[in-house]
């Protein structure tokens, strides 16, 4: 009899076409979220039978369900946990023996399991003829070939899927025959079923047995839980495992993978009409150019030049269209709050802008990432990911990466130019839990865009006589410094982190649909969205306290007061003797002030022509004597209008002092001078202490933070000219020491906030923030302090270091990873 809901899982190997058949079934009744404590897509939809919602869950592609990564954990957790009505397993009909490997762990599982032979049509296409009934025979479960593309099969799918779920039991499948192990998985069997009696009513016993033998970590935890020597049990088994290793030469993992083999070739020649299979597609052609010797990262490189060039670089062109969207947002914000005074600022208003800006700056990201998953979903639909993994995986391996680590560390800025924060949101892709951690946690150290910036300030100031040199090393190092580093936390923080056999498999290309890449971009945009706008709110809270409290005192507000009152004598003074003095005084001196910011900005916006025409007719009729003061209109006019620019020069000089003394006595200016005891070895004193704070928020932050406290009497002088005459003592070696820090520097708040949602969690992202700290000051520190003590100028020191960076890259690849599941 049928439960009183259906569930359905749907289980397949990646490129299998699950997605689409997920498409097909629910429509646009779906939604996506993540796995409890994972980073897992959570893909959930619905569709009508028989006047009742059929649940439809779409699990994380998988080679494999043993507890190797999150994906195959959740796929797993799934099929034993919540009781599936059906399991439709997904397969490639172009790739038979391959996807039968999953196949047999799913009916060990004595899943209720229907074989999907999804996108028969391929396999037609290449010649490949596959025997549907012969192949449920020997399987012992229903087989339907379909192409849910055009909606074949997908009637008899549905009706097979209905009929199963009817007889509320297991499909009765085959059971595999592992030869030689099979005495030791029935001594297995009897001892889990005599000592850990309760186990086998939740889990099947045979599939209890083989994934003990397999060493299955997760199953090991499992049954020694409920075992009453836990100890005993666990010895034992690693005894039985040691055991049949020394009697037959081979491990016991691997025979079973090879039993698994073995059993899908003799169903796939007894299936499929011979020699079909083996001629030679036209993506077996593609792939002699695709993943050629030579060819290979040639092919390689252009796609990543394309990708980067469409979704970083025309993304932010894109942003210039979107970000007037924000601004006038903000511009709406702005209105509800408290007005601004002459150089009175409410905190209800700096707090509220604040926010608001906050929110805009990671806001301002979705075109990118729009552009960046949809780009992604075509190479992962296209069957092109798994090509650029097995191109780069032998070189990124040695340093505990993973070939899919490619892509992110691109977009994160691998020369110069990306952004951390779509680098990191890219690493959703790699399957290796070890590899993905390692690419988020290095991927910030990256020469992101807003990194730039302060490189040019510096090289201007202290390498101006070697820009090219200069801006080649700044350019390459963090690659150089990236590699060891990522070999080096996969040695130590990471080494307990479950990592994966590297499997390769190459499926057929396929020409990806509208529809499923514009799903995907969607779904993936709103869970960032979603996500980001719950931790910003916090983040941005700490942050406005630490840069506006405790504010300045009153000794100081009246000084400022004081000045204020000279600046509007002084204007009301100069127009004192027009047609405008009864027009403005000290009372409404503010609603000048708005009417001339407003006008200057309308007109900015305006252009020329008509537009230009109605502004003027509209701020005419606001207010026609200021209006003819902002016009210039006849000698009176002019007056005003110079006054009216002199009176706004003081009120932005006065903010500005205002703005840096309430950084030099907020939190962060005290912590600033608080860290000089310790940054004085890296050569940094209070100044540059506040732009590297500060640049926590954003790194473009720290060149603005040192505008603000360099700033100069005289007007129009470059920072690099006000920075240079400031800082008399600096030389090129506190440039570089710099420079360095500033390559190593923690994540800024979006690519923290990225680091979190990738990494599952927050102390991953305090743990990128503490480490790459720490990092930097002592790699600046060691710069520095060792340059000054052999008397190395900064160019001498610059090529020393990036010696040695290239030596330990070069050490650090030779260095073995352990364990290592790569294979080629």
């Amino acid at each position: 009899m049928r439960p009183q809901k259906m569930k359905i899982g749907l289980a397949g190997q990646p490129n299998s076409g699950k997605s689409t058949l997920f498409n097909a079934l629910t429509g646009a009744r779906q939604h996506v979220a993540n796995y409890p404590g994972v980073t897992v897509e959570k893909k959930i939809g619905w569709y009508a039978s028989n006047g009742e919602n059929v649940e439809v869950v779409d699990l994380p592609g998988t080679y494999s369900l043993t507890s190797y990564s999150p994906e195959e954990q959740v796929a797993r957790d799934f099929i034993l946990r919540e009781d599936p009505s059906v399991v439709i397993n997904v397969m490639d009909a172009s790739n038979l023996k391959r996807c039968l490997f999953l196949t047999f762990q799913l009916l060990e599982m004595q899943a209720p399991v229907v074989l999907a032979l999804n996108m028969i049509d391929l396999a037609e296409k290449r010649g490949i003829s596959i025997d549907t009934q012969k192949l449920s025979g020997l399987l012992g479960i229903s087989v339907v070939a379909t192409n849910m593309k055009t909606g074949r099969g997908k009637k008899e799918l549905l009706d097979t899927i209905s009929a199963l779920a009817d007889t509320s039991g297991a499909s009765g499948g085959i059971g595999l025959d592992y030869g030689e192990m099979e005495s030791f998985l029935r001594d297995i069997e009897s001892r889990v079923l005599a000592e850990t009696p309760q186990l086998p009513a939740a889990y099947p016993l045979r599939w209890l047995a083989v994934k003990l033998m397999e060493g299955d970590s997760e199953v090991i935890r499992l049954v020694a839980s409920a075992h009453p020597s836990p100890e005993d049990f666990t010895a034992d088994i690693e005894r039985l495992r040691a055991d049949f290793e020394s009697r037959f030469d081979e491990m016991p993992e691997i025979h079973i993978a090879n039993r698994r083999y073995q059993e899908a070739d003799r169903i796939v020649r007894s299936c499929m009409s011979p020699g079909q299979a083996r001629q030679l597609s036209w993506s077996d052609r593609i792939d002699k150019v695709a993943c050629h010797r030579l060819m290979g990262p040639v092919v390689l490189v252009a796609v990543i030049w394309l990708l980067y060039y469409l979704s970083i670089v025309q993304g932010y062109n894109v942003t210039n269209y979107t970000w007037p969207i924000l601004a006038q947002i903000r511009s709406w914000v702005e209105v509800l709050l408290p007005g601004a005074g002459f150089i009175e600022i409410p905190v209800m208003r700096a707090f509220g802008l604040w926010f608001v800006d906050s929110i805009n700056a990671l806001l301002n990201y979705i075109p990118i990432f729009f552009i960046l998953f949809a780009l992604i979903a075509i190479l992962e639909d296209s069957g092109y990911m798994p090509r650029m993994a097995f191109i780069m995986d032998r070189l990124f391996s040695r340093y505990g990466l993973h070939g899919q680590s490619t892509l992110p560390m691109v977009l994160g800025g691998i020369y110069v130019g990306g952004c951390a924060v779509p680098g990191v949101m890219a690493c959703k892709a790699i399957p290796d839990e070890r590899s993905r951690l390692a690419t988020i946690l290095v991927i910030p150290l990256l020469n992101c865009l807003a990194k730039v910036p302060l490189y040019v300030l510096l090289i201007n100031i202290y390498f101006a006589s070697h820009k090219a040199w200069a801006m080649f090393f700044i350019s390459t190092i963090s690659l150089l410094l990236v590699l060891p580093i990522s070999k080096i936390l996969t040695l130590t923080v990471l080494k307990k982190r479950p990592t994966s056999p590297f499997v390769m498999e190459m499926p057929p290309y396929h020409v990806p649909t509208v529809r499923g890449v514009l799903t995907r971009a969607v779904e993936r945009v709103w869970l960032f969205v979603r996500k980001i706008t719950t931790i910003v709110a916090a983040v941005a809270v700490v942050v406005f306290i630490l840069m506006r409290f405790p504010g300045i005192g009153e000794e100081r507000m009246a000084h400022y007061q004081e000045e204020k009152q000279k600046a509007v004598s002084s204007f009301i003074q100069d127009i004192e003797d027009t047609d405008y003095a009864a027009a403005i005084d000290s009372d409404n001196i503010m609603d000048f002030i708005r009417y001339w910011s407003g006008y200057k900005n309308a007109r900015l916006g305006a252009g020329g022509g008509d537009a230009a025409k109605a502004v003027n007719e509209r701020f005419r009729g606001k207010n026609p004597d200021f209006y003819k003061i902002v016009t210039r209109q006849g000698k009176d006019g002019m007056i005003a209008y110079r006054a009216a620019r002199s009176l706004e020069r003081s009120r932005k000089q006065l903010l500005m002092d205002m703005k840096n003394e309430q950084i030099h006595n907020s939190f962060l200016g005290r912590a600033g001078k608080s860290l000089e005891p310790v940054t004085r070895y890296a050569g940094f004193n209070w100044r540059v202490n506040v732009a590297l704070l500060s640049a926590l928020a954003a790194k473009e932050s720290s060149v603005a933070t040192l505008g603000a406290l360099y700033e100069s009497d005289e007007r129009g002088e470059s920072l690099e000219k006000r920075m240079a005459s400031k800082e008399t003592g600096f030389t090129p070696l506190h440039g570089l020491a710099l420079m360095l820090f500033m390559v190593l520097y923690p994540p800024c708040l979006a690519a923290a906030i990225a680091v979190k949602i990738q990494a599952g969690g927050t102390r991953w992202m305090l743990f990128s923030i503490g480490y790459s700290m720490i990092l930097a000051l002592g790699v600046a520190a060691a710069v520095f302090s060792g340059g000054s003590a052999l008397g190395l100028s900064g160019f001498q020191a610059m090529w020393l270091f990036y010696g040695f960076a290239l030596t330990l890259t070069v050490v650090m690849g030779l260095v073995r990873n352990r364990p290592d599941f790569s294979v080629a």
